[in-house]
């Protein structure tokens, strides 16, 4: 296990893992743009787990993007191995899709920080995050929970905003987020301008909140510090996870550490 790297499936070349890779220190990462010409993803015996990233493409642009129709297959082969995945946005819903859930448009779009609802607080990637906490969102399309899958987080606006399918976690809102994530994001016209047409939307219509009709680029600029949630793997078998509503401890006890067996397989070093 030792010598088998961290998949990293990315889609866009401004969609990477930021923070998450803060959690696997000393684990060697291989990146994969799975919808680059010619690309292929690895046997899954070569890798100990996959980080699948986010995009602004629809799992159902197959027809404009043919990889992800190859992605989905992989990814259907992983979750038959239990091979632990990690998805973030796209690659929860692409993760989702694999499963057998349609995914489509939401009732509306959610762009900015906003709060989320932690469902389950026994689990161990997002119950640390509980009650709830504050994260970067940027997504137009929702799902159902997949057959076999729990529920793990929830919006005002998402039913299902993050769940547990065997050894692998989907999650639609962005725990990699950092400020280097929002300033590539903002510097990417097609994203400043999605952000700039929430802000217009909202101008024009007095109930059209920032959560439902996008935000302005100032305000994710002016909000990119705040504390979002984080994972983090240390060389051992646990998932540490540090939530923006939890006081403050001493530097010794300042944050969450839990093991699980479905961490262990994605994290085992030796």
């Amino acid at each position: 296990m030792s010598d088998r790297p961290l998949l990293v499936i990315r889609h866009v070349p401004w969609e990477g893992p930021h923070r998450i890779l803060d959690a696997f220190a000393g684990i060697p990462v291989v990146e994969v743009d799975a919808l680059a010409p010619g690309a292929t993803l690895p046997a899954l015996n070569d890798v100990r787990g996959a980080v699948i990233m986010g995009g602004p493409m629809s799992v159902n642009d197959g027809a404009r993007h043919p990889g992800l129709d190859a992605e989905v297959a992989w990814i259907g082969q992983a979750l038959a191995a239990d091979l632990p995945m990690l998805g973030i946005c796209l690659g929860s819903q692409l993760i989702a899709r694999a499963a057998g859930a349609p995914i489509a448009p939401g009732p509306r779009k959610e762009i900015g920080w906003l709060p989320v609802e932690i469902a389950d607080p026994r689990d161990p990637v997002i119950g640390p995050l509980a009650p709830m906490t504050v994260a970067l969102h940027w997504h137009g399309e929702a799902f159902p929970l997949p057959d076999g899958a729990t529920a793990l987080a929830r919006s005002a606006i998402t039913p299902v905003q993050a769940y547990r399918l065997g050894s692998a976690w989907g999650v639609l809102f962005h725990p990699e987020a950092d400020e280097a994530l929002v300033d590539s994001w903002l510097a990417e016209p097609s994203m400043h301008a999605e952000a700039e047409r929430g802000a217009r939307a909202r101008r024009r219509s007095a109930h059209c909140a920032w959560a439902q009709c996008g935000m302005p680029r100032s305000s994710l600029h002016a909000q990119r510090r705040v504390s979002t949630p984080s994972l983090h793997v240390p060389a051992e078998v646990h998932i540490r996870c540090r939530s923006p509503r939890i006081p403050r401890r001493p530097a010794s006890d300042r944050h969450h550490w839990i093991s699980s067996p479905a961490a262990c397989r994605l994290t085992q070093v030796s």
